[in-house]
This record gives structure tokens, C-alpha cells and sequence, in this order.
């Protein structure tokens, strides 16, 4: 039997990649993609769907036969400080949904992405292990801990096979940032090519573990087709990349355009962003399922600044 993957979140900065990646890989008759708006970009099955809504999320399952679901639904950190009621609600419920699925043998595999934002203040900052103190501050943060302590525990009372990531700060041009405390890193670009100025909402000197999207989409499907035996792990892996600062990055792209200008005008985003790791170790990742990284910064930034005048239509 093929393989019947369902993305809910297809519309948003990861779905929009993987839906394209699964469907090179699967068929994109075999990728049903769904969001609570239309998705315009996926030449396979499309469904609006709130991922919140348990029984219309049972009907897609039933309707088209599915086997696994990579659950991308969620509220991310700025966001979710605007309305924590509504974060949580929206990052947990949708959850246990998909969780219940597979518990009562509807599907076979889950997909769940958690974040950095599961640690805090008192987590070491630096290189920061899979295994250590995670007390976090934000709504997003506090859902995406207690989802992982679920995910653990599906799968150790009822055999759910769910894997999970956390993401750094993820970098693309193809699909729209999400409301998140790193997108900064993705604003720049547009900064950059359209005024070749920006103002970033985050300090000169704050770091964050950020990631091109192209591992991170590589490294969540290296993580779902490792063989069982080898994912130890089921809470959530750490993911390394690449750790910048808002300068660092700024100089990264004077190297192509030389009078590309930044100031800084910090805003509660760096508060957010100072609670979390500065680096991350990712060496249990690479240990189980042979994890490795690709993008260098220089490398992300020249890719980054070529795809966004695609996007814009802008001749390089």
C-alpha cells in the first residue's frame, strides 16, 4: 500500500515546502494537503480543513485512506502572546486530535514539530543539551513542552509512532513567515532587496539557532523514514544550524550588497528571544538517525537573496 500522507498547515512557511518536497518524493496524488484557507500551490488533493474540528478531521482521514500526517497546525510565539487563551487552545487541541487517530488505529505515523521555545531562562544557552532544564516562558513555549511530554506518552501507553523535531529559527522565501520571534531572519531579505535597509525588531547581538529551510524540511523526512529501532528519542530532537546575531547576519549580505543598511529597534520579540539557546547541541540527532546539516550562513544568504528576487520578480 503507498504511502497517504495528509499535511495539515500546508499553507504556512513549513507546509508550503514540504507539500512540494513529499510530492517529488510520494506523488502528489499521494499528498492531500490542508489548511483553514485554500491552498493555491499543491497540485494534488486540497481540503480547507480546521485542524481543530476532531470529526472533519476523522472524515479526511477516512476519505482518503490516510497513513500518515505530518501535523504542522500552530500558533507561534509573537502570536501567541497576543492571545494565550487562543494559542494554547488552538497548539493542544489540535494536537490530541491527531494523537487519537493514531491511538484507535486510524493512522500509522505522526509528524509533530516542536521548537527552542520549549526552553528558558534557566536553560543553558550555550550548545544546549537534548536533556536539560526546560522552563518556558511563552505560550507558544509551554505548549510545545507540554506536547512533547504527550507524545511521550502515546507512544509509551498506546504505541503511537509520533517523532518530533525542534526547530530552530527556520529561513525560506517560498512561503510566508508565521508570526514567529525569529522571523526577522526572513524579513531582512525583503528589507534588503526592496530598500536595502531594514529595521530588526531584535538586537544587534541577540543570537539564535536558526536554520535554512531546506534541512530542516530534509531533516524532518530523514527523521520519518528512519527505521523505528533508531528513533530513541520521543519527546523531541534538537536541531542545530546555523547561530547568528541580527548583525552577523546584516554583514552576511553587505558581501553582495555592500550598501545594504540596518538599525535596531528592539521590541518584546527580544525578550523572547533572550530566553532561549544561543547554539544548540544536536549530537543525540546525529547519533540516532545520522543527522548533518548542509547550509553555511554564506551559503543560506546567497540563496536566500536570489530566491526572494524570484519571488518579486526582480531580474538578479
Amino acid at each position: 500500500m503507498n504511502e497517504r500522507i495528509l499535511i495539515l498547515g500546508a499553507g504556512g512557511q513549513i507546509g508550503t515546502e514540504l507539500c512540494e518536497y513529499l510530492s517529488r518524493k510520494h506523488g502528489s496524488e499521494n499528498v492531500i494537503a490542508t489548511d483553514i484557507r485554500a491552498i493555491s500551490h499543491h497540485d494534488g488533493p486540497c481540503e480547507i480543513l480546521d485542524a481543530t474540528d476532531a470529526d472533519a478531521l476523522k472524515q479526511i482521514v477516512d476519505k482518503y485512506s490516510i497513513t500518515t500526517v505530518y501535523h504542522l497546525v500552530a500558533m507561534l510565539s509573537a502570536t501567541a502572546e497576543k492571545m494565550p487563551e487562543k494559542g494554547w487552545a488552538l497548539n493542544m487541541d489540535s494536537l490530541f486530535h491527531v494523537l487519537n487517530l493514531a491511538r484507535d488505529k486510524h493512522i500509522k505515523k505522526i509528524f509533530w514539530p516542536s521548537s527552542i521555545a520549549v526552553f528558558g531562562l534557566t536553560t543553558p544557552k550555550h550548545n544546549t543539551p537534548q536533556r536539560t532544564i526546560m522552563e518556558p516562558g511563552t505560550v507558544y513555549g509551554i505548549s510545545k513542552s507540554a506536547g512533547e511530554l504527550w507524545c511521550q506518552y502515546y507512544h509509551r501507553v498506546y504505541g503511537v509512532d509520533v517523532r518530533s523535531i525542534r526547530y530552530p529559527g527556520l529561513i525560506s522565501w517560498k512561503g510566508e513567515p508565521g508570526g514567529g520571534t525569529t522571523d526577522y531572519a526572513v524579513d531582512i531579505f525583503y528589507g534588503a532587496i526592496k530598500d536595502n535597509a531594514y529595521t530588526s525588531f531584535l538586537a544587534e547581538d541577540t543570537y539564535l539557532p536558526m536554520m535554512y529551510m531546506s534541512d530542516a524540511i530534509r531533516a524532518t523526512v530523514e527523521l520519518m523514514d528512519a527505521p523505528d529501532e533508531n528513533v530513541r528519542t520521543r519527546t523531541s530532537y534538537n536541531l542545530a544550524g546555523i547561530s547568528f546575531s541580527p548583525a552577523e547576519l546584516a554583514n552576511a549580505i553587505k558581501k553582495a550588497q555592500p550598501d545594504f543598511q540596518i538599525d535596531y529597534a528592539p521590541d518584546f520579540r527580544n525578550e523572547i528571544a533572550l530566553s532561549w539557546p544561543s547554539s544548540i547541541d544536536d549530537s543525540t540527532a546525529q547519533t540516532e538517525w545520522n543527522w548533518q546539516p548542509e547550509y553555511t550562513l554564506d551559503r543560506m544568504v546567497d540563496e536566500m537573496l536570489n530566491g526572494v528576487k524570484t519571488k518579486l520578480n526582480i531580474k538578479a
